[in-house]
């Protein structure tokens, strides 16, 4: 496609791979068995997603606990009282606390990759999360005999190996998913966390070469959970040219569900770096109702009022199910919208001419 065009990252799982995590939280499924349930749920993902005529594939994240704490699950130096983030429905999240070092991670995102290629010849692309995100497991209290900075140094190397080996496994795009950058200008207006975000994401992205950078990718959204959000809230104004300051190849801007898009495609058009490509999000997996082909390619259509087509992407604005417990969109509804993307982005070619 001209116009290319990506999933983001999660969707809802089946049924049948719901009712195995929960036996599975309650001892009456051991682990090979969930493993299985979580195999079969990537091979139908991949299966639909391909027969769905997409360019580029996702795992879904069928197997993933969620997209932020995959690296961790299972880990022996943690407690359960970490970060809490809260929703503007009212739920919350809660990030485990690190206890102990050396950080290293128990699970790195290529294996998820390597099965997902087991199932398709396309490319497939892989997310992971950003060091910014983990490094709030390190409580502001300190962990006794393991400091910040040494703490950070392990981080930004366990960060760097996750993208690595993603990419050494045949990764066609490495997505960094960065939901924390708008939240950081929730909890710290003054911008100064957000500084530090970029700069220790950063610091993991300078250890590549630039060519290997144009296969790195930052996803941006203001969280998208059961329905709500964490951070929409925020103007997005505040965080986009700081957010291009990240020395990546690709951004994935959700876009869709933004009230006034034309404001923000003026900070994108103003700020975007040169050498980069815009994704822009055309579907809103918050919103029930399926976006139609054509409402996708009028989104298409008024970014390229601002941007250079040659330029452009189009994208989900956030995964579908970010952890595994999410079942508030529908597996049929997901696949809805991805074919509304694909279609429309199609239509914009054509009125673009391209």
């Amino acid at each position: 496609m001209s116009i290319p065009t990506e999933p983001i990252g999660s969707i809802p799982r089946p049924e049948t791979l719901l009712t195995a995590l929960a036996d599975h939280a309650a001892g009456r499924v051991e682990d090979d068995e969930l493993a299985e349930r979580q195999e079969e749920a990537t091979a139908d993902t991949i299966r639909r997603l391909q027969g769905l005529g997409c360019p580029v594939l996702v795992d879904g994240e069928q197997a993933k606990p969620s997209f932020a704490t995959y690296p961790v699950a299972g880990l022996g130096t943690l407690a359960p009282d970490g970060a809490v983030i809260p929703f503007a429905d009212g739920h919350t999240r809660q990030l485990p606390r690190l206890t102990g070092g050396p950080f290293r991670y128990a699970t790195h995102a290529d294996a998820y990759l390597r099965t997902a290629r087991r199932h398709t010849d396309l490319p497939v692309k892989q997310a992971v999360i950003a060091p910014s995100a983990l490094s709030l497991l390190y409580p502001a209290e300190g962990v006794d005999g393991y400091p910040r900075e040494v703490f950070l140094d392990d981080l930004v190397d366990e960060a760097e190996a996750d993208i690595r080996r993603c990419l050494d496994a045949g990764a066609h795009m490495v997505q960094l998913d960065f939901t924390e950058g708008r939240l950081s200008l929730k909890l710290d207006p003054s911008g100064g966390l957000l500084d530090a975000f970029v700069a220790l994401n950063n610091r993991v992205l300078e250890r590549f070469t630039a060519a290997e950078r144009a296969r790195i990718g930052v996803h941006t959204c203001p969280g998208g959970d059961l329905d709500s959000t964490h951070s929409a809230d925020v103007d997005y104004a505040l965080l986009l040219p700081t957010l291009f300051r990240l020395r990546v190849g690709g951004f994935y801007v959700q876009l869709a569900s933004e009230p006034d898009r034309e404001r923000v495609l003026r900070v994108i058009a103003e700020t975007l770096p040169a050498e980069a490509r815009i994704f822009v999000g055309v579907t809103d997996p918050i919103d029930p109702v399926v976006e139609t082909a054509e409402q996708v390619r009028d989104r298409v259509l008024e970014a390229a009022r601002h941007l250079p087509p040659e330029r452009l992407g189009t994208c989900d604005d956030c995964g579908f199910a970010p952890f595994a417990d999410d079942a508030s969109t529908s597996r049929e509804t997901a696949f809805a919208k991805i074919t509304a993307r694909l279609e429309g982005t199609r239509l914009a070619e054509q009125a673009l001419g391209l």
